[in-house]
């Protein structure tokens, strides 16, 4: 009954609707504009209150969601938003601010915005954050605006190149491009980790940079990261790390300490803010002592007991307007401060626990291309299964979505073929993983 259309379901006979008797002796036609009245009663449907209701909630519960069930998205990290945040988001006291009022009229929230970006500093081993950027790619586009800015100040115009891998993020590319740069591919090796003798044969003095994601969309920790920082830093580029997989780190590896110039944050990803329908959604830009004064506006400073805005001469500008999605940092504050550095830690711990113990049950079944040791997600792919049944990856997600359960990302990386990209997160439970 309920997968009919609204007007489907009406009946002026069975459901008349009777509106309540004005008792004021008002006239409402004395205070509608004419403009806003009809010469007839439009058609609408007439449906009983509970029938509404049903019909809605109906459709609602035809959409896959991680209140219903896992999302074992690779590189997406669909994990659970605590309701905590949700109820901590809206109080009354954020709500109801308004991006005008004066600097010693927020002091509450610009003190919660400073201590994200020291809480973020301090877990990714950075000098400085902006959290003006949000999104992920919005990051991504403003750490290449920060390359463009660092070789101009020292007049490089000659850096022009930034490397990517072959099992980069799809958005990489097209961040260096809008920032003025030229992408040059960076091929894997046999073990799914960067080529280093293709990467060197890569690196000239035009090189303005690399974009690693670490761990990469395989899953699987670049263990070089050093040495790789080195080649880039000994013709001046800069390494920037893509953070959409820093679920697999924080609380364990700080990345501002082996290499890296630049990360951005997914908040929406790490730290349990809401992720999916294009937002809303949060970033965030972490750099090293060369890079901070290059920082988006804005950045929140501490002045002895109070907040202000903090802004550099040599900023690359705004990147959005006000203060950014100050309800997703919230929600990202609120994560921090529930779950401590051991929380964030036990986190990252669960999450490789259970992509490796999905893994183990999968590669008895399917193909694992790569034999790398794998943290917070991992790959496998269906080949055998097109040799031997006919069936496509596609075919297999679909026969999954028909059974409830959401399909894993597929053919993704590029890399790999007929791929089935697999992160269940730390928030599924054996049962849910067994399923």
């Amino acid at each position: 009954m309920y997968d009919k259309l609204i007007f489907e379901l009406s009946d002026s006979i069975e459901n008349h609707i009777s509106l309540p008797e004005n008792n004021y002796g008002i006239d409402e036609k004395s205070i509608i504009n004419n403009e806003f009245l009809r010469d007839s009663m439009p058609d609408l449907p007439t449906v009983s209150e509970i029938d509404v209701l049903r019909h809605f909630v109906n459709l609602s519960i035809k959409n896959h969601h991680i209140l219903k069930g896992s999302y074992p998205l690779g590189s997406c990290t669909m994990k659970y938003n605590p309701v905590i945040n949700e109820d901590i988001a809206s109080f009354e006291g954020f709500t109801e601010l308004h991006p005008y009022q004066d600097e010693e009229d927020v002091q509450g929230i610009l003190k919660i915005i400073y201590e994200l970006q020291e809480q973020l500093a301090d877990i990714s081993g950075f000098d400085m954050v902006s959290l003006m950027p949000v999104a992920g790619a919005h990051s991504e586009f403003a750490g290449m605006m920060l390359i463009r800015a660092y070789h101009r100040s020292k007049d490089l115009n000659n850096k022009k190149y930034i490397l990517i891998p072959d099992s980069a993020h799809g958005t990489n590319p097209a961040s260096c491009i809008l920032a003025g740069f030229q992408t040059i591919n960076v091929k894997s090796d046999e073990n799914g980790e960067i080529d280093i003798e293709d990467l060197i044969s890569k690196v000239n003095e035009e090189t303005a940079g690399i974009m690693i994601t670490n761990p990469n969309t395989l899953g699987i920790f670049e263990s070089r990261i050093q040495e790789i920082a080195d080649i880039i830093h000994n013709v001046d580029g800069l390494i920037y790390m893509d953070g959409a997989n820093f679920n697999a780190l924080m609380g364990i590896v700080k990345p501002g300490e082996v290499g890296c110039d630049i990360m951005h944050f997914n908040l929406h990803k790490t730290f349990a803010t809401p992720h999916g329908g294009g937002g809303p959604g949060n970033g965030g830009v972490a750099v090293n002592n060369k890079l901070a004064a290059f920082l988006p506006s804005f950045f929140v400073e501490q002045n002895n007991n109070s907040y202000n805005f903090g802004h550099n001469e040599q900023s690359i500008g705004a990147l959005h307007m006000f203060f950014g999605n100050v309800n997703i940092m919230i929600r990202g504050w609120a994560y921090i401060k529930a779950m401590g550095g051991n929380g964030l830690a036990e986190v990252t711990e669960n999450a490789i626990i259970n992509a490796n113990y999905l893994r183990s049950k999968l590669e008895e079944t399917y193909n694992v291309q790569y034999k790398t040791p794998t943290l917070h997600e991992f790959v496998i792919n269906g080949s055998n299964m097109k040799k031997d049944f006919k069936v496509k990856t596609l075919d297999i997600a679909k026969r999954l979505l028909d059974y409830g359960i959401h399909a894993p990302t597929i053919y993704f990386p590029l890399i790999v073929n007929e791929a089935l990209m697999i992160e269940p997160t730390e928030t599924e439970s054996i049962n849910s993983l067994d399923l």
